[in-house]
């Protein structure tokens, strides 16, 4: 059984993923250590709704579960769930047929691309979130998934490329797109 939630806090990912692999128990830590951050962003990327949010986690989970033996522990877990997450996202579009819908924006990236695209200090937050809520919808879905990651979810470019299966040098030309694009579509000319 695995010891109590703070004792558990202290431990890296890749102590738990070798316990989980001992002991079932563990697997529940790394559950709960995750499931808020990837619906977040579940959320961010997709717009699907809240039931729609948890059956994709429940196959994410699912998936880690009966594939967590092939994890090299040498690598970073996190990019390794997070990749998951994004092909279980993907996965589900592509069952759905669906198309990129509005994403929910909420201060920290409000904050964050602010700084990005020069906006006006002034702009009340709340307005600012409706305004780039608007604006990332309309974004390319690939530029959309690399500002979340990198804004809301905070990875590193090395990160982004583990998720998304793509060089590091594309990434950066991703983001640089991804914020030109957002600033075109916003209608503020790129420096």
């Amino acid at each position: 059984m695995p010891l109590n939630q703070e004792e558990n806090s202290s431990q890296s990912d890749n102590e738990l993923v070798s316990l989980a692999l001992k002991d079932q128990a563990f697997f529940a830590v790394l559950v709960n250590r995750y499931s808020p951050k990837l619906s977040r962003y579940i959320k961010r990327i997709s717009n699907f709704d809240n039931e729609e949010v948890e059956d994709v986690l429940q196959d994410i989970f699912i998936k880690l579960y009966k594939n967590l033996n092939d994890f090299d522990i040498d690598l970073k877990f996190s990019s390794w769930i997070y990749r998951i997450a994004h092909n279980q996202v993907i996965s589900h579009h592509r069952a759905k047929s669906a198309r990129p819908q509005t994403v929910e924006i909420d201060d920290f990236l409000a904050n964050r691309l602010r700084a990005e695209i020069d906006l006006n200090v002034e702009i009340e937050n709340r307005d600012l979130q409706r305004e780039i809520s608007a604006v990332l919808t309309k974004l390319k879905p690939i530029h959309r998934e690399v500002l979340v990651l990198r804004f809301f979810e905070e990875k590193s470019y090395e990160e982004i490329s583990d998720i998304l299966k793509k060089p590091n040098g594309s990434v950066a030309t991703l983001i640089y797109s991804a914020k030109k694009e957002l600033k075109e579509k916003y209608g503020r000319p790129q420096r």
